[in-house]
């Protein structure tokens, strides 16, 4: 082998080196990313856990969790005077003056009518469109058409994800993006249904 055939051939080898040391180090940097949204997303979810232990400890074991999720925390439509929100309690026993006594917010809730759940929503907005959907485009949609509800980009994709879990919407990767479509009932479902 001539020196410069061998020149030639340790030139493509160092740049086929240099590339692949580049994409490596880009890899890299996408991992981390991706494992800090995991870790967050982590903390996120055993936050949610130990709220829903706590609440599990204090609340009736009688009422199903999907009845708790339906119970929207409202807010009154209308301003409250200090009379209807505080109504007087007995006298205090060291002062001999009134104290308010405070409505709760499990009381406003029953009040108020309940909202959809948020996975109900999503496949409600995924069954308008016939082409699959990114996150960002329901959620964009969401705040559009429910002013009332703003969830976060983080809580649609895991409802998302949960909708995958059931089996009632399908994941489509196309590229670098992730996009969501209702899954096709197959014909021996709508008997069932």
């Amino acid at each position: 082998m001539s020196s410069r055939s061998t020149a030639t051939l340790r030139s493509r080898y160092v740049a086929q080196a240099a590339s692949d040391l580049e994409e490596n180090h880009r890899r890299q940097q996408e991992l981390a990313a991706e494992l800090t949204l995991l870790k967050q997303e982590e903390a996120l979810l055993s936050d949610i856990l130990t709220l829903a232990e706590r609440h599990d400890a204090t609340s009736d074991p009688s009422r199903l969790p999907e009845q708790a999720q339906r119970e929207p925390v409202a807010t009154p439509a209308r301003p409250v005077d200090a009379a209807e929100a505080a109504p007087a309690s007995p006298l205090h026993a060291s002062t001999g003056k009134t104290r308010p006594v405070k409505k709760t917010r499990a009381s406003i809730a029953k009040a108020a009518s309940p909202q959809p759940l948020l996975g109900d929503v999503l496949l409600e907005l995924l069954s308008a469109h016939k082409e699959p959907r990114l996150a960002r485009e329901l959620r964009d949609e969401l705040l559009e058409k429910h002013r009332d509800r703003t969830p976060t980009p983080q809580v649609v994709r895991n409802t998302l994800e949960s909708l995958v879990a059931k089996g009632r919407i399908r994941r489509q990767k196309q590229q670098r993006s992730v996009m969501y479509c209702l899954v096709e009932p197959s014909p021996g479902d709508a008997g069932t249904a």
